[in-house]
């Protein structure tokens, strides 16, 4: 039988752009001979819908639109993934389809609850064994723990999470000599390295069940925080037969395989491992299709970024122009164009203006100024999407300047650069009057810091508006740990793309970038340390000074909140492990970490969306939830 996967990458209720991906996918699979195609799990509606899969309408609208496709399907078998929604439970289901006709609905056993999956929310688990009915407009079709047939070959079902249990509780364990072929639609989340996880679960499980196994991912920046890769794998006991490139710009990767079911296959004698994970390329790739998502989902028109010249900033202004490089690659570049959405003869931009009577909408059309002829294609591409500003002080470098200005003309982005120090002493000036007192560095030192970060944001957000472009805003992971931000300042933005990235990796990332992808430019950030540049320039102000080293900031976030270790057990941890600290230099860092990230907490909770990009992430609407208000640790650090 000829059998496919095909990823997809779909809208949260965008009913026509899901239905329209399906259609593709299903008339390609036709196109190609398949015989039977798996589409990703909840593949109708979205997989990040949230608590619309509490509502009755959401998954009743989804059994009406799941009708459209039944016509699509003459001559092939389609399983398609929808909510359905029965005696005030809603059920995770793969709708099995054949000419015309639906053969019933295989339903998800086992729910992901842990990091960013928050399923027991959302749905009921269903019980092994068991089966009831579903109803529509007086049809009725089986639901539950269910068995087809489709020429010959029997298939049953994991639904992504149903995969991850262990081997004598999961749904395979019960179809061993009952079907020849596993079917997993799956909407399993983008993480560095996890694709080694998934082919091994993968190829494992068809040893162990004795079985043909399908898999197929969803594909793509879905609802705006999780990224999946669109991973398509076949495998047959424990030998790998299909495998696709991972990350596709496309919005719809189908891959088919002929297997014969007739033929014996002996065991793989071992798993043969893939190549060691590139996680420098694997987040390259991520962060370029997320952001290329959500520019086109969000209908915006490119990305506004305040660039200071420092790694984080660049980081998100080299991430834009290799979004560019690696969509083009793969599409073309007419069809990066269109897909894109922002690339009219005249843009047409909607800003929203502050009235007496609320908000009104003003039309503005903007035509795109000549790129300077130098540039090539695709510097052209970005300059079109990608617009930086540096808003100097007097506190800023010339070293911090020329990075930005360098690295900017590289990439094709506009630049601009403008001074701050007008509107920082307005600022200053005003509250000095208000308090009769001058403001100084020795008594008033953070409050100085934060209002030069936050005077930055009102005209890079006008830049924004003005644009109909998201405005990106560079906090790293390390950052938002520790609350090392100014909110309402360097945190202002539609975008936080590197948010659930260590700083130590990002400094990383910068050199591989620099060497592997060609960016010269990067060398000026690469020899500079860490600053926020708000301190006099005499004070030789650097982020780990102000902080502690990040490699040790990073260890100690990792065994509190990963490991979930109490700071005791870290700190014992810590002394175990080559540091290069003493004892009491490993307590103050402690101590300083703790309670920077428990009075921070309201800070994590302001952050704009990120991207999940790591095997875990300190965001605590997906990731990692922790009290506004808490004790902060005080007998935890005393009994240090």
């Amino acid at each position: 039988m000829r059998i496919a996967g095909a990823a997809l990458n779909q809208i949260p209720i965008d009913w026509e752009h899901n239905l329209r991906n399906i259609r593709t996918a299903i008339e390609l699979a036709k196109e190609n001979g398949v015989e039977l195609l798996c589409l990703p799990e909840l593949s109708l509606t979205g997989y990040g819908c949230e608590d619309l899969f509490l509502s009755d309408w959401m998954p009743e609208a989804a059994l009406a639109q799941l009708q459209q496709v039944r016509p699509w399907t003459h001559g092939i078998c389609v399983v398609v993934g929808l909510p359905v929604r029965l005696n005030m439970r809603t059920y995770n289901t793969a709708a099995v389809l054949r000419d015309g006709e639906i053969l019933g609905f295989a339903a998800k056993q086992f729910l992901a609850n842990d990091g960013v999956h928050y399923e027991t929310r959302f749905f009921e688990p269903w019980v092994a064994g068991e089966t009831t009915s579903v109803e529509w407009e007086g049809q009725k079709w089986e639901l539950g723990d269910l068995v087809f047939e489709h020429k010959n070959v029997r298939f049953g079902f994991e639904i992504c999470e149903d995969a991850w249990r262990p081997d004598d509780v999961r749904p395979a364990c019960r179809l061993v000599g009952k079907v020849d072929l596993i079917v997993n639609p799956s909407a399993s989340h983008f993480a560095m390295s996890k694709t080694d996880v998934r082919y091994q679960l993968v190829m494992k499980a068809s040893r162990t069940f004795n079985c043909t196994y399908l898999y197929a991912n969803l594909l793509g920046n879905e609802a705006g925080r999780i990224i999946y890769d669109g991973e398509i794998l076949v495998a047959r006991n424990g030998h790998l037969l299909l495998r696709n490139q991972l990350l596709s710009f496309k919005e719809v990767d189908l891959e088919w395989m002929d297997v014969d079911f007739t033929a014996e296959l002996a065991p793989a004698a071992e798993i043969v491992p893939l190549a060691e994970p590139d996680e420098y390329k694997e987040l390259n790739q991520a962060m370029s299709l997320g952001l290329f998502d959500y520019m086109r989902k969000s209908r915006t028109r490119g990305f506004v970024l305040s660039l200071s010249g420092g790694a984080d900033s660049c980081f998100c202004a080299v991430g834009v122009a290799e979004m560019v490089r690696l969509g083009v690659e793969e599409l073309g570049e007419e069809e990066f164009k269109r897909r894109s959405g922002c690339f009219p003869a005249a843009i047409e931009t909607v800003v929203q203006q502050e009235g007496a009577g609320g908000k009104a909408a003003q039309v503005v059309r903007e035509e795109p100024s000549a790129a300077p002829a130098a540039l090539s294609r695709n510097q052209e591409l970005v300059r079109h999407l990608l617009s930086c500003a540096y808003q100097g002080t007097v506190n800023s470098s010339d070293d911090t300047f020329n990075s930005a200005k360098e690295l900017a003309d590289s990439l094709g982005a506009r630049f601009h650069n403008w001074g701050i120090d007008e509107e920082v002493a307005g600022y200053v000036g005003k509250i000095q009057t208000a308090l009769e007192r001058e403001l100084t560095w020795k008594t008033d030192d953070l409050a100085l810091q934060n209002i030069q970060a936050r005077v930055r944001a009102p005209a890079i957000w006008l830049l924004a508006n003005v644009q109909n472009a998201l405005l990106i805003t560079t906090s790293n992971r390390s950052e938002a740990s520790v609350g090392y931000c100014t909110m309402d300042g360097d945190t202002a933005g539609s975008i936080s793309p590197i948010a659930g990235v260590d700083k130590d990796f990002v400094k990383k990332w910068l050199r591989w970038a620099e060497t592997e992808l060609g960016y010269s430019a990067l060398r000026h950030v690469n020899a500079l340390q860490p600053t926020a540049e708000l301190r006099p320039l005499e004070d030789k102000q650097t982020d780990e000074r102000d902080l502690m080293p990040y490699t040790l900031l990073n260890r100690i976030e990792r065994l509190a909140f990963y490991d979930r270790l109490s700071p005791s057990k870290v700190l014992a941890t810590l002394e175990t492990e080559a540091t290069g600290f003493d004892r009491e230099q490993l307590k103050t860092y402690v101590r300083r970490f703790y309670s920077l990230w428990s009075r921070n907490q309201w800070k994590r909770e302001r952050y704009a969306p990120s991207f999940h990009l790591d095997d875990y992430n300190v965001d605590p609407r997906s990731w990692l939830r922790f009290p506004i208000l808490s004790g902060g640790f005080a007998a935890e650090l005393a009994a240090l």
